[in-house]
């Protein structure tokens, strides 16, 4: 049998193989058979070494038609085995356009972040505006413009993370107070929620990224008597009720006088627990008067204005307004956690 015999023959076979395919994958696997490099064409075309010149032109170019009609017969069988599977689907399956669709399930934001605008709503009623700052900040804005002394603990590699750079991941929201005081002119009051870090052993009420939302007022006769009365009508309009609270002298470099704000532990009221740590009181809020050395290295006259400062912690306000009694689960990504709220 003659080359030419053969490979009109093999036209033949591969067509029948193709239309005799139900599936894409047997489509392949025949395309592959006839055409592939190892295929039934290629063992064929072995046999040209053994021709003319004229008879190699007139079989190769037979061989040329044959890849081409083989590829075309894949193809219109592939494209009737679709057509086919359509209409099976039409046949089988009903689309009532008008039937309503289910609920979708709606996401919600995230407790803190709840709680964040309701923060933000309370103090822009009272006048404050809100600002932003980078998390990444120098060591200029984030510890010496607060009157941090070279030595304090808390430049500490154990307190702060620093970069490659020589910068650091801001450890308070206190860093916005440098960029408020370099940037308003008093008087002026302002907010500044946002995460910050620190390099600390987590446990119940403790993380190593949480978040605070920094207060600011500076204006002339600023006294405790408006940081103590800002702060209760704060805490009773969060909580919705009358909050138990004490205030304790504390040390903070930029603040003088500086105070301890603490509350009445909402999640065990004051019997005590983890989150407490069997206290029954709650840290949650370092506040006092602006230090004097903080206004004159913003350039303002520390005679003549005065202010008070404080930052709250936002991870555990959320804790007591919701009783939760872990602060890591606010990190963990835990769905059922987060659909509560």
């Amino acid at each position: 049998m003659s080359l030419t015999q053969e490979i009109e023959n093999l036209i033949k076979e591969a067509e029948a193989a193709v239309i005799a395919s139900k599936s894409d994958e047997e489509l392949d696997q025949n395309k592959n058979n006839f055409i592939g490099k190892k295929g039934k064409l290629t063992s064929v075309l072995k046999g040209l070494a053994s021709l003319s010149v004229e008879e190699k032109k007139t079989t190769g170019k037979l061989a040329n038609e044959a890849q081409v009609k083989i590829e075309s017969f894949v193809e219109a069988q592939r494209k009737k085995i679709k057509e086919e599977f359509y209409e099976v689907k039409l046949k089988n399956e009903f689309f009532d356009s008008l039937k309503s669709l289910p609920p979708l399930e709606r996401g919600t934001l995230h407790p803190i972040s709840q709680i964040q605008y309701e923060i933000e709503d309370i103090f822009t009623s009272m006048g404050f505006s809100i600002m932003d700052g980078p998390e990444v900040e120098t060591d200029e804005n984030n510890f010496g413009a607060l009157n941090f002394t070279e030595d304090h603990p808390a430049r500490d590699m154990q307190d702060t993370f620093y970069t490659k750079d020589g910068n650091l991941l801001r450890t308070h929201t206190s860093a916005i107070q440098v960029r408020a005081l370099r940037n308003l002119k008093p008087p002026f009051r302002i907010i500044a929620p946002g995460r910050v870090f620190r390099y600390e052993e987590v446990d119940a009420s403790h993380e190593n990224t949480f978040y605070q939302v920094e207060g600011m007022v500076v204006g002339e006769g600023i006294s405790i008597a408006h940081l103590i009365y800002t702060m209760e009508t704060l805490l009773s309009r969060i909580f919705r009720r009358e909050v138990k609270t004490r205030l304790r002298p504390g040390y903070f470099p930029f603040v003088e006088p500086g105070f301890e704000l603490d509350i009445n532990c909402l999640v065990c009221e004051g019997k005590g627990c983890s989150v407490c740590k069997q206290s029954g009181w709650l840290e949650l809020l370092p506040c006092g008067l602006v230090h004097p050395n903080v206004l004159e290295h913003a350039k303002l006259d520390s005679k003549k204005w005065s202010g008070f400062a404080f930052g709250l912690g936002l991870d555990r306000l959320v804790m007591m307004r919701y009783g939760i009694n872990d602060i890591r689960y606010f990190q963990s990504g835990n769905l059922r956690f987060l659909n509560q709220f």
